[in-house]
């Protein structure tokens, strides 16, 4: 789906909660073993940095994924991610279980996704983005595609883009800057 500029910046300022997959958007998707059986996973810091300077501006970020790890608790923990669902290849599902008793609406959220089951919130939200190293169904019905592929600085490009269609990027940047 190829959009204007003015219409994804119109999507991306009425951005009140990101959802992020991880497998494929916060990590590059592959998974590695050690000889014990434990996984690990690599995240880039520069998204680490953005979600957090996203939530100071009031955006609420989650974390769905398909896949059930402590070092994606760990992470989330790190940045003060609280709505974190791990296991689920209900995502839509996830989704609402995330977010219930909470006033919401699926037109003020945007998802990060990259394969299939993504698709599932993808397609209900208001700003669906994908990475360019996503599944060419899943590219195809996002809004966006970040230019950095998953694992390499997307969500932070995501994080970036919000707050400067929000109006809230240079006093997010101001305290970097000696300013703040």
């Amino acid at each position: 789906m190829t959009i204007s500029e003015e219409k994804l910046n119109s999507a991306l300022a009425r951005v009140r909660h990101l959802v992020l997959d991880v497998d494929g958007v916060l990590t590059d998707g592959r998974l590695s073993f050690d000889n014990n059986g434990n996984e690990l996973k690599s995240f880039h810091t520069l998204d680490g940095h953005g979600i957090k300077m996203l939530q100071k501006t009031g955006v609420q970020v989650a974390i769905i994924t398909g896949r059930r790890s402590a070092v994606v608790e760990r992470r989330a923990h790190e940045l003060g991610v609280g709505k974190l669902i791990q296991g689920r290849e209900d995502k839509f599902t996830a989704l609402q279980e995330l977010f219930a008793g909470e006033s919401y609406r699926l037109e003020d959220m945007a998802y990060v996704g990259d394969d299939y089951p993504d698709l599932q919130v993808m397609t209900r939200v208001g700003c669906p983005i994908s990475v360019p190293n996503a599944a060419p169904a899943v590219r195809e019905r996002a809004l966006w595609t970040t230019g950095k592929r998953g694992g390499e600085g997307a969500v932070r490009e995501v994080c970036d883009r919000i707050m400067q269609a929000q109006g809230t990027f240079e006093a997010a940047l101001a305290p970097y800057l000696g300013e703040g």
